[in-house]
């Protein structure tokens, strides 16, 4: 695993060093513990000193004609292309992927980079009229500055990428933190493809940390102009009231709760493959997954039957294998704690309609029925292999049960009508809805973000425009105006 250890650093100011910090994060490999890295933490100078490079980075940066800065993401583009054999093989040890989800992820990032030759280009400004004779209004759009990121360890390489690409794209400097439990997937790996496209020294750096070494220096520090952070609603809470407290803006891509509805005239044998892989995908470590699968009573029997006979048959083992199809979970904390979910709720009286066996880190998927009304395990995302069935009578009650949650990010309505599945997309309370499909999807050029407890703002395309830039106003008078004194 040396490509891990030459990867193993923090990259600053375009320096790749150790950090300074008295401790070290253990990169494990989730499936069989081996230990794949270590590195030293970076402490609150060494954030400063990235701020500060990207700062000064960010300057020329901006300067440079953004076709020239396009060719940055061509190169990068090119390199993930040519490294995607090994970047499989990283994504399988370090966060315990298959291959299946590797290709998927990998899928995901390469258009976001082919999106990012079009950033370069999309700032615009304008000119507006005055009332004032004489006077002309332009708008310039114009980099924020510096943009600080904070990635995720369920798709780091992807959810990574999908900010800071753009940032840099758009003329920003980037600081990346990028999760303890993948640091080089979500962060060192893309430092290199970045450096090795020729991205400029200093422009984009990665800190690979710890809240118990820097508290709240990534989003205190007064470089960073806008943060973007992706992971729990509960973490996105204290991010955004921070941000909000030294004025900066955030974008916040948060937890899900997700229903895929099945209404009375869906095709049931394609509603069960959407619905499988939208739960199962990745063991369920999606933010898009369908926690609950609703399902009218009048193709219940049918649904559930063949459902569950598809969830039995997935493979659970070895994510190097090919034939598998549910891997680990990122870590044994997650582990015990999905299985503990999972007691709680047959304790209050959940009927188990499969479950396998669990060991370590591999959890064999779980479906659940007959959950009791009020049962906390509702409201909640469930970042692992459980998915619960719930009946409904009629449309108006599915989709009172869909919005009866803190979250809203994604979803899936599949009926024989794709009107009727529309005007029910229309009703659930949640950023994103997908008629007669899965709830997992994400494309470069579609605002992809949530309402309520799942987020505040949106990524992609113009969105991200909006979220990485900023607008100026400058008025110039022509003529002469009148002054009253």
């Amino acid at each position: 695993m040396s490509h891990f250890t030459e990867l193993a650093l923090q990259y600053i100011d375009g320096q790749w060093r150790q950090g300074s910090g008295s401790w070290e994060i253990v990169d494990i490999n989730p499936f069989d513990g081996e230990k794949l890295a270590s590195i030293t933490v970076a402490t609150v100078g060494e954030v400063d000193q990235a701020y500060r490079a990207a700062e000064r980075a960010q300057k020329e940066w901006a300067k440079q004609n953004p076709y020239a800065r396009r060719l940055v993401f061509e190169r990068a583009l090119r390199l993930l292309e040519e490294r995607e054999q090994e970047i499989t093989e990283t994504i399988i040890a370090e966060l315990g992927g298959t291959y299946l989800k590797a290709g998927f992820e990998l899928s995901l990032t390469k258009d976001m980079l082919r999106e990012c030759m079009q950033l370069s280009l999309r700032p615009e400004g304008r000119i507006l009229p005055s009332p004032v004779d004489g006077k002309e209004n332009r708008v310039y759009r114009l980099p924020v500055g510096v943009v600080g990121v904070i990635s995720p360890f369920n798709f780091p390489l992807f959810l990574s990428m999908k900010a800071v690409a753009p940032a840099l794209a758009l003329g920003n400097g980037v600081v990346l933190k990028p999760h303890q439990d993948a640091p080089i997937t979500g962060g060192t790996l893309i430092a290199k493809l970045f450096e090795d496209a020729g991205l400029p020294a200093g422009l984009f750096n990665v800190v690979v940390t710890d809240i118990a070494e820097i508290g709240d220096a990534l989003l205190e520090h007064p470089v960073p102009k806008a943060i973007a952070f992706t992971g729990s609603d509960r973490v996105g809470r204290h991010v955004a009231t921070v941000a909000a407290s030294h004025f900066k803006r955030s974008v916040l891509e948060l937890g899900g709760n997700s229903a895929l509805i099945v209404l009375d005239d869906a095709d049931v044998d394609y509603a069960v493959d959407a619905a499988v892989f939208s739960r199962f995908a990745h063991q369920g470590q999606v933010c898009m997954a369908a926690n609950r699968v609703l399902v009218d009573r009048s193709v219940l029997a049918e649904f559930t039957e063949k459902f569950v006979a598809k969830v039995a048959s997935l493979t659970v083992g070895d994510p190097k294998d090919p034939g598998t199809q549910i891997g680990p979970l990122i870590n044994s904390t997650q582990a015990d704690a999905i299985n503990a979910e999972v007691d709680r709720v047959v304790a209050e009286g959940a009927t188990v309609l499969h479950r396998g066996s669990s060991v370590g880190t591999l959890v064999s998927p779980v479906v659940l029925t007959d959950i009791p009304a009020g049962s906390p395990v509702l409201q909640r995302e469930l970042f692992g292999p459980v998915v619960m069935l719930i009946p409904f009578d009629g449309e108006e009650e599915a989709i009172a049960i869909a919005n009866d949650t803190p979250f809203g990010l994604s979803g899936a309505v599949h009926s024989g009508s794709v009107e009727r599945g529309v005007r029910v997309a229309q009703q659930i309370d949640s950023g994103m809805v997908h008629v007669n499909d899965g709830t997992i999807a994400d494309e470069a050029i579609v605002p992809f973000g949530g309402e309520k407890n799942s987020g505040v703002g949106r990524l992609n395309g113009e969105s991200t425009v909006e979220a990485f830039t900023t607008q100026k106003w400058i008025s110039i008078q022509h003529g002469r105006s009148p002054f009253p004194f």
